[in-house]
């Protein structure tokens, strides 16, 4: 009785402590935790559009799990391979701040996981706070094989906007009734273009548009005069989309989780890798209808697509909901852009600024130390064995930077690196320009090869650069949405047409451009990008339209050392999975 009781009286004295000791010392109260994840990497028998197949899973689930952490939070996720394919796990966006180890592309920061071995990915969220995504980065099992990262912002910090009453992870995906790995085998072999998918999700469901799926759809059911925050992902191999719900507003507050000057939009436009967050304000009062919330592709290119939508259902909860049959109600669809709107993702992307405030600066690089200038788009490889490709005039379809396709090693970069075992591997001279210039949106050269290798581009520590990245028409024109592993950027430009050094960077937007990890090149235009070579390591840079990597439109910087100790790569950890 008498320790009890002592117990009692003394946890109001120790609480006390502890709370002016978090006054005195406002970093602990802000100080982050370390979250566990496990992600169990198996097979699992999925039923869409009547067609049941078994496919790559993390956990069982199709979408993954979503992971939910905080800024300054910890983060290790055991992932564990129980499958025949090497996997690899990519955290779309995530610095990784020194932890280049953590970042998940297979064959440049790590070799994959093989069967029935594991990797833990240990990193921290620093100074970064929205949506984002995981997936798996090899070959093409990040069909099936993603899912939501929602980061919330440190305790007793609040959103700059209206704190929703509710968040939804909206995330866009595919299906497909055959496997996607034997898809893209196909297209490699064969040198032409691949199968498309036979649906687009939302949230892994077709939705009622599509056969046999009118019970695997998502409904998000509202109540009358709230605020939801929807956090858009568009997991999907090779389609950017348009997405806009019937009847209603959407509010543009964030895209590649940071945030931006709020924007009214009826539509949003998201490229693959592309995540935005959107605030929907529902209807005053119960409207006697629902609503479509659908997405479809918007094309640049000349190749096949899925030419299909999806829907979900917007369902207002009432209070007289148990008498009311949703059936009876009348639902409205929306009025998405043509297939082949430019103007209007042309006017999305320009609305897309910076908050560019005291608490949320845009610290753009204003003096540049090295302008680089890369061309990208589709070219050819000779048919091998003098055999008759599906690509081009026999050939091989390829896709390259600076008209190099890049070829993955067969060990991982980063480790070539670090452990001085670079020959062999890679070389450090990948070209800052291409080397013959042409008219790179007018006629295509009649030559139309591209060369193959494993280049590097090497930059010292704290670099400041200027990228202009320019499409090209030589297999036709299309917008490429171009990813950047290890660093967020400012897109200060974009036009179309050829890039003129001489009188574009005079309309450069140097004081709130929109600040990104993933962003669409125009279709036969170009767009212009700045940022700091802060984070030592090697990082991969490619198109996010799946194929386009595939086929070799990828490439990789070197960002050496520091002199500090927070600028210098941390060593592998011990149970880095080996080739």
């Amino acid at each position: 009785m008498a320790v009890s009781l002592l117990r009692s009286l003394a946890f109001p004295r120790v609480l006390f402590l502890c709370v002016a000791t978090l006054c005195l010392i406002p970093e602990l109260a802000l100080a982050g935790i370390t979250r566990h994840y496990k992600f169990d990497i198996k097979l699992q028998n999925v039923t869409r559009l009547c067609h049941t197949k078994s496919m790559v899973t993390v956990n069982g689930q199709f979408p993954g799990p979503r992971i939910v952490a905080r800024e300054g939070d910890r983060l290790l996720i055991k992932v564990a391979n129980h499958v025949q394919s090497n996997i690899s796990i990519h955290w779309h966006g995530i610095r990784q701040l020194q932890t280049g180890w953590a970042d998940g592309p297979a064959y440049v920061t790590q070799c994959p996981i093989q069967t029935n071995q594991s990797y833990v990915y240990n990193f921290t969220i620093v100074g970064q706070r929205g949506t984002l995504f995981w997936h798996a980065h090899i070959s093409w099992l990040r069909a099936s094989v993603y899912g939501p990262i929602i980061i919330l912002p440190k305790r007793g910090v609040p959103y700059p906007f209206a704190k929703p009453d509710k968040e939804v992870p909206i995330v866009f995906g595919e299906w497909w009734n055959v496997d996607p790995e034997a898809v893209i085998r196909q297209a490699l072999q064969t040198g032409g273009g691949p199968n498309v998918s036979d649906a687009y999700t939302i949230n892994g469901l077709p939705g009622p548009l599509y056969n046999c799926s009118n019970r695997d759809t998502f409904r998000l059911k509202v109540k009358p005069g709230k605020t939801y925050l929807l956090r858009l992902v568009n997991a999907a191999l090779n389609d950017e989309l348009f997405f806009s719900i019937a009847n209603h507003t959407l509010t543009v507050v964030e895209a590649d989780a940071v945030y931006v000057k709020p924007f009214e939009t009826n539509t949003v436009l998201i490229a693959p890798g592309q995540t935005t967050n959107v605030l929907l304000k529902t209807k005053a009062h119960f409207p006697n209808a629902t609503f479509f919330m659908t997405a479809r592709p918007y094309v640049t290119g000349l190749g096949t697509f899925d030419n299909s939508t999806v829907a979900a259902i917007l369902e207002y909860e009432t209070l007289n909901s148990a008498a009311l049959s949703i059936r009876k109600l009348p639902l409205f669809k929306p009025v998405l852009p043509p297939l082949n709107d430019t103007s209007f993702a042309t006017n999305f992307t320009n609305n897309l600024r910076s908050l560019a405030s005291a608490q949320f600066p845009a610290n753009v690089p204003q003096k540049v130390d090295r302008r680089l200038f890369f061309t990208v788009g589709l070219g050819t490889n000779p048919c091998q064995n003098n055999q008759t490709c599906q690509g081009p005039n026999g050939t091989m379809f390829s896709a390259s930077v600076n008209n190099i396709s890049f070829a993955l090693p067969t060990t991982a970069l980063l480790q070539s690196h670090f452990f001085g075992q670079s020959s062999g591997v890679y070389s450090s001279d990948f070209p800052i320009s291409p080397l013959i210039p042409f008219n790179y949106t007018g006629n295509p050269p009649n030559n139309t090869m591209v060369s193959n290798g494993t280049k590097l581009l090497v930059l010292p520590f704290n670099t400041s650069l200027e990228l202009v990245m320019q499409d090209t028409s030589i297999l036709g024109a299309e917008s490429h949405p171009l990813h950047l592993h290890g660093f967020n950027f400012f897109v200060v430009g974009q036009g179309f047409g050829n890039f003129d050094q001489n009188k574009d960077p005079a309309n450069f937007n140097l004081v709130d451009p929109v600040e990104r990890n993933t962003m669409g090149i125009p279709s036969g235009g170009w767009v212009a990008i700045r940022f700091l070579a802060d984070n030592p390591g090697v990082w991969f840079m490619h198109c996010h339209l799946e194929i386009h990597t595939s086929w070799g439109l990828r490439m990789a910087w070197l960002v050496l050392d520091g002199k500090l100790p927070n600028q210098k790569l941390l060593p592998p950890p011990a149970d880095l999975p080996k080739c």
